[in-house]
């Protein structure tokens, strides 16, 4: 497929943070406007360039320092709405039709915001993006707990609280090391008494221990970036594969890998994408999605991230509608949007009746 081909393709994204995807003009447009002066740059296309190079780590910790500058400014609700409504724009632009995008509240509190009016905000954002792209795709919010902060079962409340109203589930996120995601039981615990969704950052900075926790302890449904599931795969000199007990876990029980390529490079969790785990944990069985984590951090879009894989693995439309499918199938969505979404827009936007 050309990229062109790629761009009308309808796409699902599971992983995509609203913080991670401002436009590089809107930043500096509201950065003027709040009086933010730490910006590196002034230049919309230098100041994309400096995110791309500055998460190029190979870091975890130095890759998040880049969203001190989104979130300076992110604490009004005009600049939420705007800034909710270009991503559901861009996304649409793209050929996502269907997105789940998170956002930390406790992040955008500085000038005075309640959680709640934070996520009113974004919420009316959302549906204005919505508007302007003719419905041409749905955006729901995943609301994000900080995994170093003690703000967790808080945020678990404000998601059952605004389930009906455009949030779709809860996410735990923030620097692995050190933050266990055991830490925030008592928010997975409320979390599951009121039947909502959620899903954990896990096996991306730290190891296969990392994911165990987040499914046997916490019971995510779906586990952010994932990768580090390997650690628990023997692959042997004959290209066979050997589970252990964690990983054959994840794969029968559908346990949905939210993968990021890109991203997963500037933070080191894989040192290529051509040897990116993603093809392998497909090919074993695994439930993969492939997604955008940071769209302006990692310079990337779904397009991108699709093209890196075809040009790294062969990937074409059978795949990519495989992969697209996969993801419709995890959405936090019920049963009857996700058949919908699969029936009357993905399939047929492959070319299958």
């Amino acid at each position: 497929m050309h990229l062109s081909d790629i761009i009308r393709a309808p796409k699902v994204v599971l992983h995509d943070h609203l913080d991670g995807g401002l436009r590089p003009a809107t930043i500096i447009e509201l950065a003027r406007e709040v009086g933010y002066r730490d910006l590196p740059t002034h230049d919309p296309a230098a100041l994309a360039t400096w995110f791309r190079e500055a998460a190029d780590s190979g870091s975890l910790e130095r890759y998040l320092e880049t969203f001190a500058h989104t979130c300076a400014v992110m604490q009004t609700r005009e600049a939420l709405e705007r800034i909710a409504a270009e991503c559901a724009e861009d996304l649409a632009a793209d050929g996502v039709v269907y997105a789940e995008v998170r956002y930390a509240p406790e992040q955008h509190q500085e000038r005075g915001l309640s959680l709640d009016q934070v996520v009113d905000a974004v919420n009316a954002g959302l549906r204005e993006g919505e508007r302007r792209t003719g419905g041409r795709i749905v955006v729901r919010a995943l609301l994000t707990g900080m995994r170093h902060t003690d703000r967790s079962l808080e945020i678990a409340e404000l998601t059952v609280a605004h389930r009906d109203r455009g949030v779709a589930g809860f996410d735990i996120a923030g620097g692995e090391i050190g933050n266990p995601p055991a830490r925030h039981l008592p928010a997975f615990r409320h979390l599951k008494r009121h039947n909502c969704h959620f899903t954990i950052h896990a096996g991306e900075a730290v190891g296969a221990e990392s994911i165990h926790e987040a499914v046997q302890v916490c019971g995510a449904e779906r586990i952010g970036h994932g990768v580090r599931i390997t650690d628990d795969i023997q692959v042997h000199d004959d290209g066979t594969a050997t589970l252990g007990h964690l990983a054959a876990y994840v794969r029968d029980n559908r346990i949905t890998l939210e993968v990021c390529p890109t991203s997963n490079l500037q933070t080191g969790a894989a040192k290529s994408y051509d040897t990116h785990p993603i093809d392998l944990l497909r090919r074993l069985g695994f439930r993969v999605t492939l997604n955008t984590d940071n769209r302006l951090v990692s310079g990337t879009t779904m397009s991108q991230e699709f093209q890196h894989m075809a040009d790294a693995f062969g990937y074409g439309a059978e795949v990519f509608q495989e992969l697209t499918v996969a993801a419709a199938e995890s959405a936090f969505l019920s049963l009857p949007e996700r058949q919908r979404l699969i029936d009357e827009v993905i399939r047929p936007g492959y070319g299958v009746g």
